[in-house]
C-alpha cells in the first residue's frame, strides 16, 4: 500500500513540472517582442540582425579625426642593399719575423694616433743594429787609412819618389773604402728600420676592431696581427641591381635603415658610383655618405635602402587610414554627412613620411577617417563638430 502512494505522489510531481515549463517560453517571447518594439521606435533606420531592427548611432567627429586626400611629392628609385663600413680602416700586420711580446689593445679600445699596440721581440733586430754599427765604424777606419795613405803616395809623386801606378792604386783603395762605408751606413740605418717595426703604432686616432694575435705567437712577415678603424668615417657601401644603375647619379639623396637602429632611418647622398659590375651577382657597388653627423658606431651592419632618383606627385594617405584585409585594402570616406568604404588600390610606400600611393578609389580633397574603428558601417551618419577656437571666435562676433 505504501509503494502505490509513493508512485501517485511522483506522477503527480511530474504533472505539474510540465505545466510550467509550458508557460515559461510564453514569457520569454512575450519580454523580447517588448524589446525589440521599444527598439524600433526609437529610431526608424536600422541594420538587420536575425529579423530585428537595431539602430545606427550617429558618429560625432572632431576635424583631427578626419585627414583630406591631396597629392604630395613621392620619391622613387632603385633598392640598394649593403653594409656599413669605415671608411678609414687599418690592418696591421707584422713588417719583421719575431714572436709576440705584448698586446697592449683589447677590441673596443679607443687609441690615438701613434700609440704602441702590438710589441715584437727585438733581440734578434738589435744585435743585427749592433753588428751594423761596427761594420760602419770599421768602414769609417779603413777609409781614413786609405785617404791618408792616398795624400802620401800624391806627395811622394810630386817628388818623383813614386811612380804613377803607385798613386792610382791607393787612389783606388781610397774610393772602394769610401763605397764600403756607404754600404755599411746603409745597412745600420736598414737594421734600424726594422728595430723600429718591432713596434706596431696606431696610424690615426680610431677604435681596436679586431685583435688577431696573442702573447706568445710567432708572426711571419705579413702576418695580420690587429684592425684599427676609424668610427666617425662610415658609410654605406651597397649594391644595386645593373638593370637599374642608368638612373643613379652622384649627389642623389638616399634613405636607409641600419639593422639594429628599429624605428630609425638615415640619410645620404651617392659619393662615387663602381664603374664595373660584379661578374658573379651582375650588381654594382655605389658608396653613400652619410648626410648627417648621425651614424652608427658599428660597422659590418646590414642595411637598406632606397636611392631617390625620381620625383613624382601622387594621391597620399597616411597608414593609419589604410585598413587591409588580405588582398584588399580600403578606406571610410566621410561625405555629405555619411560614411561609406571605399576600396582602393595602392602603389608604392614613401619612406620619409610612410604614407601610401593612391592609384584609385580616391580623388583630391576628399575626406576620409584618419583612424577607423572596427564597428563602422555603411551609410552611417557623422557629424563634424566645430574647433573650439572657431566656435569661440563666431560667438564673439555674434555678441557684437
Amino acid at each position: 500500500m505504501l509503494r502505490k502512494s509513493f508512485i501517485a505522489l511522483a506522477v503527480a510531481s511530474a504533472l505539474v513540472a510540465c505545466g510550467k515549463s509550458s508557460h515559461e517560453p510564453e514569457k520569454a517571447s512575450a519580454s523580447a517582442s517588448a524589446s525589440a518594439s521599444a527598439s524600433a521606435g526609437k529610431d526608424g533606420k536600422t541594420a538587420g540582425k536575425d529579423g530585428k531592427q537595431e539602430p545606427l548611432v550617429t558618429l560625432q567627429m572632431s576635424p583631427e579625426d578626419t585627414v583630406t586626400v591631396e597629392s604630395n611629392a613621392l620619391a622613387s628609385g632603385p633598392v640598394i642593399t649593403g653594409s656599413i663600413e669605415p671608411e678609414r680602416r687599418a690592418d696591421l700586420r707584422a713588417e719583421v719575423s719575431a714572436v709576440v711580446v705584448q698586446v697592449l689593445k683589447e677590441n673596443g679600445e679607443a687609441v690615438r694616433k701613434g700609440d704602441v699596440l702590438v710589441r715584437l721581440d727585438e733581440t734578434a733586430i738589435r744585435d743585427s743594429v749592433n753588428s751594423a754599427d761596427e761594420a760602419t765604424r770599421a768602414a769609417e777606419q779603413t777609409l781614413a787609412q786609405a785617404q791618408r795613405m792616398f795624400e802620401r803616395q800624391t806627395t811622394l809623386r810630386s817628388s818623383g819618389m813614386v811612380s804613377t801606378q803607385s798613386l792610382e792604386d791607393a787612389e783606388i783603395r781610397r774610393n772602394n773604402a769610401q763605397s764600403d762605408l756607404a754600404a755599411a751606413k746603409s745597412r745600420s740605418v736598414s737594421a734600424r728600420q726594422q728595430l723600429t717595426r718591432t713596434l706596431v703604432r696606431a696610424p690615426f686616432d680610431g677604435i681596436v676592431s679586431d685583435r688577431k694575435v696573442s702573447n706568445g705567437d710567432t708572426a711571419q712577415i705579413g702576418k695580420e696581427l690587429i684592425k684599427v678603424i676609424d668610427p666617425h668615417s662610415m658609410r654605406f657601401e651597397g649594391k644595386v641591381s645593373a638593370d637599374k644603375i642608368g638612373v643613379v647619379k652622384v649627389g642623389q639623396p638616399v634613405l636607409f635603415r641600419v639593422n639594429g637602429y628599429q624605428g630609425q632611418s638615415f640619410n645620404g647622398k651617392v659619393k662615387r658610383v663602381d664603374p664595373a659590375a660584379s661578374s658573379v651577382t651582375r650588381q654594382v657597388e655605389v658608396l653613400v655618405d652619410f648626410a648627417d653627423a648621425t651614424q652608427p658606431g658599428v660597422a659590418g651592419l646590414y642595411a637598406e635602402g632606397r636611392i631617390e632618383s625620381q620625383m613624382s606627385s601622387a594621391l597620399m594617405i597616411p597608414p593609419s587610414a589604410l585598413v587591409q584585409t588580405g588582398d584588399t585594402a580600403y578606406v571610410w570616406r566621410v561625405k555629405g554627412g555619411t560614411l561609406s568604404k571605399v576600396n582602393l588600390t595602392v602603389g608604392a610606400r614613401d619612406e620619409r613620411s610612410g604614407r601610401w600611393q593612391v592609384l584609385s578609389g580616391l580623388n583630391n580633397g576628399d575626406m576620409v577617417v584618419r583612424v577607423p574603428g572596427s564597428g563602422f558601417k555603411e551609410g552611417q551618419k557623422v557629424e563634424l563638430s566645430t574647433p573650439k577656437a572657431v566656435a569661440s571666435a563666431s560667438s564673439t562676433v555674434a555678441e557684437k
